[in-house]
């Protein structure tokens, strides 16, 4: 990970799938492999996955699974996000819209069979959703709007993770369109994440996803990958695809959405032909391939 990651050279990271600690002694020692002083501003929330609810979430009659947790987390922390840039951070205006409740979410998609006890405490967020301000210099402010969603499957037929799946995607198009008791983001911004939902291929719903890769707000650079795979029968371009799964195949899982007044000089994702030099740290690393944009300042 930490190879790929310094090939990358990205000015600014989000991960997600890292593990939160309150001390954030994890992410310190990861910083410290990339590099002394490599990236000197950071932020990793705590997430929702591990939580406890002290409710059956998933209705097995089990109480304290991971399941049955504001997001899926065999302990509190796991598998979480965090942004680190070469960029100040402005801390103190970072917005977490961690908290907000699925139920809250206009025209919220709720599983049928969830009980009156569990819409009075589930969040919406998997781990979660932030708007991350930067300061560019200058006066300057450039947000990232970060999320990681939860995979649209490992249910049953009530579809909890793939309506929850989507309504995270429907979180960010409610806030830009105001329909949220919170401000939109102000101008400029990059919308980012783990979508988990390939807008063509792979089980999921797909509409709030393919909202934001057509909204006026966003432009969808894109980022193309130079692997040179191919996927009989699936829908999408492969060079579009971020990851790759055993018995499924490459979907677009992850994206970079720079709003409309920003300006993108390229974008690309890191995915190497087979027999590169690269192409086995990757696989190491994992099935997911770092996916990036460039944008210059007017």
């Amino acid at each position: 990970m930490v190879a790929v990651l310094q090939a990358l050279d990205a000015d600014v990271l989000v991960l997600t799938g890292i593990d939160y600690d309150f001390g954030g002694e994890a992410l310190a020692a990861l910083n410290l492999r990339l590099g002394q002083g490599a990236y000197p501003f950071v932020m990793a929330l705590r997430p929702n996955s591990g939580v406890a609810t002290g409710l059956d979430l998933d209705g097995n009659g089990q109480l304290g699974e991971p399941r049955d947790a504001q997001g899926y987390g065999r302990f509190a922390g796991q598998a979480a996000m965090a942004v680190l840039s070469r960029v100040p951070i402005l801390t103190a205006q970072a917005r977490d819209f961690s908290g907000f409740l699925w139920r809250d979410l206009p025209g919220a998609d709720l599983p049928p069979d969830m009980s009156p006890d569990a819409r009075a405490i589930q969040r919406l967020s998997t781990s979660g959703h932030w708007e991350v301000p930067l300061d560019l210099g200058n006066g300057a402010t450039l947000r990232l709007l970060v999320w990681y969603a939860t995979p649209p499957v490992f249910d049953g037929p009530e579809d909890r993770n793939g309506r929850r799946n989507h309504d995270e995607a429907a979180f960010w198009l409610r806030l830009m369109d105001g329909d949220l008791p919170f401000p939109p983001p102000d101008d400029p911004f990059i919308l980012l994440g783990q979508s988990n939902l390939d807008p063509l291929d792979g089980q999921g719903r797909r509409a709030a996803m393919q909202a934001l890769l057509s909204h006026k707000a966003l432009q969808n650079p894109e980022p193309r990958g130079t692997s040179g795979r191919s996927d009989p029968g699936q829908t999408g371009d492969p060079a579009l695809d971020t990851a790759l799964y055993d018995g499924i195949g490459g979907l677009r899982v992850e994206v970079i959405l720079p709003s409309a007044s920003l300006n993108v000089s390229a974008a690309g994702i890191l995915s190497p032909p087979d027999g590169d030099q690269m192409a086995a740290t990757l696989t190491t690393a994992s099935r997911h391939w770092p996916i990036w944009v460039e944008i210059t300042q007017p």
